[in-house]
């Protein structure tokens, strides 16, 4: 990941309202198209000029052939707001954040997410490292508001079922848990667009927390065709069942680890 900065400079008469309402519509358009990570910017202004700070997966996740189409509607209605073509400025790789994956294209794909992640929730099969959600279709004209709306919520779940004092622990792990709650059916759903898109092999992380023997953990079923899914080992150090049938990789329950 790559700390960076985006200057604003202003070229016409504009009001503050006006030219941060738009930027916050293009740092939007990057955030659905997987070329910012993060949620927050902070941005000030300075002499002729707005700046957000923000994180990008990769040196070139900015360039015009990245936009989605929101993305390139979004840039140009900065000059609307009194606003010059952004200007990029790289500050340093973040030493705290995960390295994107080196592949391109990707061998296959995992999609996963957990509440610590500040990453694409779309993982390389590989080197299990982080893909540029962009990265599956530069010249589209749709945009990832789904899957970055599914990580968001996936997210906000884990969180609440990972508090020591929580709120609704039960509800929030049955919904990253089981296999057909709405959450997991909105993400396999995209992983079967990450397939459909790509043409690679992708699985979805199915959560596993509990069990209700762990001393059946390890010979459990696969829930999508009852089929024997145990690897011999583990897959990058997480995985211990996958299934390639259902597209689904998922572990020992954490509780019987």
């Amino acid at each position: 990941m790559w700390l960076a900065e985006l200057q604003f400079r202003l070229v016409s008469d504009t009001s503050y309202s006006q030219a941060e309402q738009q930027i916050r519509q293009y740092l939007e358009a990057l955030i659905f198209q997987g070329q910012l990570i993060g949620r927050e910017f902070p941005t000030y202004f300075a002499n002729d000029h707005f700046c957000s700070r923000v994180i990008l997966p990769a040196e070139d996740a900015l360039i015009p052939q990245h936009h989605s189409q929101r993305g390139q509607q979004a840039l140009a209605a900065l000059s609307e707001a009194g606003l010059a073509y952004p200007k990029l400025k790289l500050l340093g790789q973040d030493l705290m954040s995960s390295h994107t994956d080196p592949c391109q294209p990707a061998e296959g794909y995992i999609v996963f997410t957990n509440f610590a992640e500040q990453v694409s929730p779309l993982r390389c099969s590989e080197h299990f490292a982080p893909v540029p959600l962009y990265r599956l279709g530069a010249d589209s004209t749709t945009d990832y508001e789904a899957f970055i709306r599914w990580q968001l919520q996936y997210q906000a779940l884990d969180e609440i079922q990972m508090q020591q004092q929580r709120v609704l622990p039960k509800s929030a792990e049955n919904a990253l848990q089981q296999l057909h709650s709405t959450l997991n059916q909105q993400g396999r759903q995209l992983a079967r667009q990450v397939e459909k898109l790509s043409g690679k092999t992708c699985y979805y992380y199915l959560y596993s927390g509990s069990s209700p023997n762990c001393n059946k953990e390890a010979c459990k079923k696969c829930p999508g065709c009852a089929s024997d899914w145990g690897l011999d080992g583990s897959w990058h150090g997480l995985f211990q069942f996958r299934c390639d049938s259902c597209r689904l990789v998922s572990n020992i329950a954490w509780d019987c680890q």
